[in-house]
């Protein structure tokens, strides 16, 4: 439950103000079908989510046979150290990163696509591979992650620019931020099991 509970809660953080959420507002502005939109990141999540937890337990599980677990907590650590830095930079949707067919493959297919591939080498799907390599319950960390990535972005397509622009985002990182900080705070003082 605790892998389940920390991954929503550090990815609904860190997806304030992100990239993807950028993204969901262009596609709910463009396409104006919102549950469609929501489907598309649910599924575009899923996938991308689920490849990065399992890069984080086939990497744990690699290091572990090579290298000493102390070393792979630490890493671990300053990985969260890391994730933390990088979310106090607030993301901007590059003009490469958003849809250009308004309709043509429709809702669904546009937003699973945009999603999955800006997805990639995002704050968020860094954060579940650490978040894998961290807890050995897989399904859990997906789940949570999953949940924390539609909790920050279902609002935004639902509610449109109002949400939007309403977001203490400052806020919001700083928190997330903490957040990071405090998790690798907590591996480098050797809380908690890293098994692969």
């Amino acid at each position: 439950m605790q892998a389940f509970l920390v991954s929503t809660g550090l990815v609904a953080l860190a997806e304030i103000g992100d990239k993807t959420q950028l993204l969901a507002l262009v596609l709910a502005s463009r396409f104006r079908r919102p549950w469609a939109i929501i489907a598309g990141i649910l599924v575009a999540t899923l996938a991308n989510h689920a490849l990065a937890g399992a890069i984080g337990r086939w990497a744990t599980a690699f290091l572990a046979d090579y290298i000493e677990p102390d070393w792979i907590r630490w890493a671990l650590a300053a990985g969260f150290v890391a994730m933390a830095a990088w979310t106090l930079i607030p993301d901007k949707l590059d003009e490469d990163d958003k849809p250009r067919r308004k309709r043509a493959a429709g809702a669904f297919v546009t937003t699973l696509v945009a999603f999955f591939l800006v997805e990639i080498g995002d704050k968020t799907q860094v954060a579940t591979v650490a978040l894998a390599a961290r807890y050995p319950a897989l399904v859990a960390v997906v789940a949570g992650t999953t949940l924390g990535m539609m909790l920050a972005n279902a609002p935004v397509v639902l509610l449109g620019h109002k949400f939007a622009d309403r977001l203490p985002t400052g806020g919001v990182r700083y928190t997330a931020s903490a957040c990071f900080l405090l998790l690798g705070i907590y591996l480098a003082m050797g809380s908690g099991p890293i098994t692969g």
